[in-house]
């Protein structure tokens, strides 16, 4: 038998070497192709005129300038789709990345996101809600993880009201209220809403504004005041401005595990600073801002109703009181006691 000799083995040998370091070579273009021609869709829901579409704009430039094989579109006003129908498209990676409120239709838990009298105060939200490490924040990581999404900053806006077209009947007590207003899909939302005496219709963001244009319902648990105004006032819709300061407005960074295992470290760094950044500055917005919008909604002709401290304590105590326990047992008395936890 022939042996093949110590000079055609190394031949063959470096052969082998350079097809495999060919492949690798080729694959590596091949990613890097890829990963240049990621173009990232991100959504809203607020309208265009407002701070919040302002921020995803910023975030579209920020991403875009860093120059790591990023293209970014952005999608606001609900161009995409109402806030349920983005958490299931950014679930199946259709959506990239979105800035809206984070329903609980896929998970009963997430419903933590509108346990009414929570929070109180601003500096409840900064200190709570801001905080990565507070259990609100990890019990809804948590959450999303299972489905898919991944979470990056809540963007608190301050309190929902009640938008009516007509003042409330007993607006301080817990009397009927001679009203049925719009509710979002939220057990709890919609028990808070009754235990303070209102008629309640569940429906869709989407479908809010003109129900309430043409008189379908007399008005909409919605809004902060900032929403009120852009939203509302300035389209002369809406008379009253109920200011319950049970449950913020959170619309929050979130984005598709599909997406976000697509791309490489630099490209996620550079995202993840381009979402901390207007976080932090959308929240120094509306804390500063929370006051200015009222104002603009009485000089656009709205009434505010407002409480007194002690009538805001009476509120708070009896929807905590009535509609906490019913709360347990949808999310499970587990998760209560880790949210009390945050506020000790």
């Amino acid at each position: 038998m022939n042996k093949p000799s110590l000079k055609s083995v190394s031949k063959g040998f470096r052969r082998v070497l350079s097809v495999g370091a060919a492949s690798a070579v080729a694959l590596t273009l091949a990613s890097s192709v890829y990963a240049a021609d990621l173009r990232l869709k991100i959504a809203g829901t607020v309208p265009v005129d407002h701070e919040g579409t302002k921020m995803l704009k910023q975030i579209e430039k920020e991403i875009e300038a860093a120059d790591v094989g990023l293209k970014v579109s952005v999608f606001p006003a609900s161009q995409l789709g109402s806030g349920e129908s983005l958490v299931e498209d950014t679930i199946r990676g259709n959506v990239d990345f979105v800035m809206a409120f984070i329903y609980s239709h896929k998970d009963p838990v997430l419903d933590i996101m509108s346990m009414p009298y929570l929070f109180t105060s601003w500096d409840d939200l900064e200190n709570v809600m801001l905080n990565p490490e507070s259990e609100y924040n990890k019990i809804i990581n948590e959450r999303l993880e299972k489905l898919g999404l991944k979470l990056f900053n809540h963007n608190p806006e301050g309190f929902v009201g009640v938008v009516a077209n007509k003042k409330p009947e007993d607006y301080a007590g817990f009397g009927d209220k001679g009203m049925n207003i719009r509710v979002w899909s939220s057990a709890v939302v919609k028990d808070m809403a009754e235990t303070l005496g209102y008629n309640t219709t569940t429906m869709a963001w989407g479908d809010m504004f003109p129900a309430m244009q043409s008189g379908i319902v007399d008005g909409t648990l919605c809004c902060t005041k900032q929403a009120a105004y852009t939203i509302f006032a300035k389209s002369n819709v809406g008379k009253y401005f109920v200011e319950y300061n049970a449950i913020s407005e959170i619309n929050s960074f979130y984005g598709s595990m599909k997406t976000w295992n697509k791309m490489n470290d630099e490209q996620k760094a550079v995202v993840k600073a381009a979402f901390d950044k207007a976080s932090k500055q959308y929240f120094q917005f509306n804390k500063e801002n929370d006051a200015n919008f009222k104002q603009k909604l009485v000089e656009s002709g709205y009434e505010v109703l407002s409480f007194t401290p002690e009538q805001e304590q009476a509120l708070a105590a009896r929807v905590r009181e009535q509609v906490w326990p019913a709360m347990a047992e949808v999310v499970g008395q587990d998760t209560i006691d880790r949210l009390k936890k945050d506020f000790k």
